[in-house]
């Protein structure tokens, strides 16, 4: 009786699909798409034994009705590892692994519920003929999944290429299963190849810049463009882009982005930008130009639930990244390369061959530093990337320089020597210098809301939420005071933001209170402002929303540094604004933008930190690995601890005029959980999960439409919590009636 993959409506079985034609074209499927990685032989492998299991007799039974559960992910495995020998030992460990993951996650080699649990505990069903009859061939995988290592660190390389088979099968099984059940999702399209699109792209862009008022400024913008694309040409692999703030270094690096992607043939753009509450502002200007050819994605709304992959299992717009242009976070794009998740890893083979501008490169978490650079780094040299380091203050991560600190040449780090794109980072930074930064001292709030009385057009940045609404509520009476952090969600923002340069170009009054949200990305000019203390990246980016058109004299354009003796800054943010201190103390107030001071900052902020300190949770000893000896890959334990933010957010969706028809669609289950979330992120607010599930518990938001939708949209019922001058407030709501929300 021949075995079956998936079961269909008939009795006689002429509409189930066939367990041998699902493994040779999930197997086929997966060797095309690894082909561009050179790991078609690896897939290819472990796509033709990743449902071996289901040839166990009780998954028949299971496919007729029976409540039985059969592990059908782990006899392909076992059969790998049996099948082989001392040379192929290391690839039979590392296939068996996707295989195992295939639907709950790629496991650890060691530990509970990992590879070796699994095959310590495997009992084998499968009919001994049908076992027999099944080739293995593991040297042509072995050759492949070797040459994607490097001598200096062949561990991390060939748990990088485990992903990359383990992405390109979950994408092929998904698609395979999705195509017999002739579903459809109406999010999912076929995405144009970019070098099909790219002509259409570089003359939409070319008609963008040519569209530019002619100023001093944008003239001096177009030679750095101008520059960057006469140097397309060049090798494919790590650059640093190091333009002064107000250099318009987004647009110059997606025009050398599109340049470099016509002279090499690379697959897709990857723009990764380091905030959640900018990136809906960078898709839109890149939409401007090329309309629905960009994707955008982030996790406003992204459950990391695993029912919420079975229920919506065909989010693959979201999912496998296959748009010409992607718009994401650094949190998306890192901690899915670190992943474990299928949906999270699914599009990890679709990264490859990618041009990937990492703007404002220097908010790289310090504790994952060396994980993260050594991804980088393999993303280069082994997957045909070009990665942009883009930033007005350059992170000295060049592995050529010596660390002063220790004499030493560093552990970690990247080849940059020589990679510099701009003309003349030293001489732009001269030339873009807008405004003189001053030492303020301590000041209360009491003090900042009496300098704010005397100057009308004028912005304070804080380093928390809860200090910027304490600010805003000491000048809400203030002529023209605003509040502006990720309390409000991103459509209210931007109405908030244009309000802003409205204000600014008319001459009205217009005092801003507001978060570091505004310090990247966000394009405001304003005449003087106020920072508090904090890291040296943080008081240039600030700098820059001074006199940013540079209509002023720079003299007259002041950011006051101050320190907030009633709000004191995190531990981390202490950290970082005490090293500010010192390159303040070597290199004085007027030098603080040059690229020496800066890297100077750097060099206290990471490198005298010590190697340790850059991977502070040990992830990179978490994958070991030696020739014709075991393989020990942590990857569960290492997606978990690998988290760009510390503690996770989780998104509250704000019922108004924008969203309400997107929350009653929630009822209508024939609508794509995906279609209704992209619809609902420019209405969310991101908050403590503890907060979020207080929120729940005492009444004032809860899931909608939970039995079909489970626990991803979380509305807001309380709709007087969210009050348009200061956003959400949550904190003590649970303690608080209708007629007290705002005393």
């Amino acid at each position: 009786m021949p075995a079956y993959a998936h079961s269909g409506s008939k009795n006689d079985r002429s509409d189930w699909q066939l367990l041998e034609d699902h493994l040779r074209q999930v197997a086929d499927l997966a060797a095309a798409k690894a082909a561009p990685l050179g790991l078609a032989e690896a897939a290819r492998l472990a796509g033709k034994l990743h449902d071996f299991g289901k040839h166990d007799p009780a998954f028949d039974r299971v496919l007729q009705g029976r409540q039985e559960r059969v592990d059908h992910s782990t006899a392909g495995g076992m059969l790998l590892i049996r099948r082989s020998d001392p040379r192929t030992g290391f690839a039979a460990d590392l296939l068996a692994q996707a295989i195992l993951g295939h639907h709950a996650g790629l496991p650890d080699s060691l530990g509970d519920a990992s590879l070796s649990a699994r095959r310590d505990g495997y009992v084998d069903r499968i009919p001994a003929e049908v076992t027999a009859a099944t080739d293995v061939d593991l040297m042509p995988a072995a050759r492949e999944l070797v040459a994607k290592t490097r001598p200096e660190s062949p561990a991390f390389d060939l748990s990088l290429a485990g992903r990359m088979v383990f992405s390109c099968l979950v994408d092929a099984d998904f698609r395979d299963t999705e195509a017999f059940y002739g579903k459809t999702d109406p999010l999912a399209r076929d995405w144009p190849l970019l070098a099909d699109v790219l002509p259409d792209m570089r003359a939409a862009f070319d008609r963008r810049i040519a569209g530019f008022a002619d100023t001093d400024l944008n003239r001096l913008r177009g030679t750095i463009l101008t520059h960057l694309r006469a140097q397309a040409a060049l090798p494919p692999g790590l650059f640093t882009l190091t333009v002064p703030t107000g250099g318009g270094k987004t647009l110059a690096s997606l025009g050398f982005a599109l340049d470099h992607a016509q002279a090499h043939g690379h697959r897709r753009i990857i723009y990764a930008i380091p905030y959640t509450s900018i990136i809906d502002q960078t898709a839109a200007t890149f939409r401007d130009m090329f309309g629905d050819l960009v994707l955008e994605h982030h996790s406003a709304i992204d459950s990391e639930k695993p029912g919420a992959e079975a229920r919506d299992k065909l989010r693959l717009a979201m999912e496998d990244w296959a748009a010409p242009l992607v718009v994401t976070t650094n949190v998306q794009l890192f901690e899915s390369l670190f992943a474990a998740r299928p949906s999270r890893c699914r599009k990890l083979h679709n990264i490859a061959g990618s041009i990937i501008i990492l703007d404002e490169a220097q908010c790289l978490p310090r504790g994952l530093l060396a994980p993260t650079l050594k991804m980088i780094e393999a993303l280069a040299a082994q997957y045909g990337c070009t990665i942009v380091l883009c930033t007005a203050t350059q992170p000295a991560f060049d592995s050529a320089e010596l660390d002063r600190h220790a004499k030493r040449k560093r552990k970690i780090g990247l080849a940059l020597t020589g990679r510099e794109l701009a003309p003349d980072p030293e001489g732009l930074f001269r030339r873009l210098r807008r405004a003189q930064v001053v030492d303020g001292g301590p000041m209360e709030d009491g003090a900042l809301a009496v300098a704010l009385q005397q100057a009308p057009q004028s912005m304070v940045i804080v380093n928390s939420r809860a200090h910027a609404l304490a600010l805003f509520r000491k000048v809400q009476d203030q002529p023209g005071a605003l509040h502006l952090t990720t309390r409000q969600y991103p459509a209210h923002r931007r109405e908030i933001i244009a309000d802003i340069r409205q204000r600014l170009s008319q001459g009205a009054p217009c005092r801003l209170i507001a978060t570091s949200l505004i310090e990247a990305g966000v394009d405001l000019d304003f005449p003087v402002g106020w920072r508090a203390e904090a890291g040296l990246d943080s008081v240039i980016q600030a700098a820059g929303r001074v006199n940013r058109e540079g209509r002023r004299p720079p003299e007259d354009s002041t950011l006051t540094l101050f320190s907030a003796p009633d709000h004191p800054a995190p531990a981390e943010i202490r950290a970082l604004a005490t090293a500010m201190r010192a390159t303040l103390a070597t290199f004085g107030s007027p030098a603080l933008g040059d690229p020496q001071a800066i890297r100077h900052w750097f060099e206290e902020v990471y490198w005298r930190a010590g190697d340790a300190r850059l991977d502070s949770e040990g992830l990179l000893d978490r994958f070991l690995f030696t020739p014709r000896g075991p393989v020990n890959f942590a990857y569960r334990s290492v997606a978990a601890a690998y988290r760009m933010v510390d503690s996770p957010l989780l998104p509250v969706i704000i019922p108004c005029e924008g969203s309400d028809d997107a929350i009653r669609q929630l009822a209508f289950g024939q609508i794509p959980s995906g279609k209704i979330a992209r619809a609902l992120q420019p209405y969310t607010v991101q908050i403590p999960a503890r907060a979020r599930e207080k929120l729940r518990v005492n009444g004032k938001g809860g899931f909608v439409a939970a039995e079909q939708r489970g626990d991803q949209f979380f509305v807001l019922s309380e709709t007087e919590l969210y009050r348009r001058d200061i956003g959400l407030f949550w904190e003590g709501a649970e303690d608080l009636g209708e007629d007290q929300m705002f005393i």
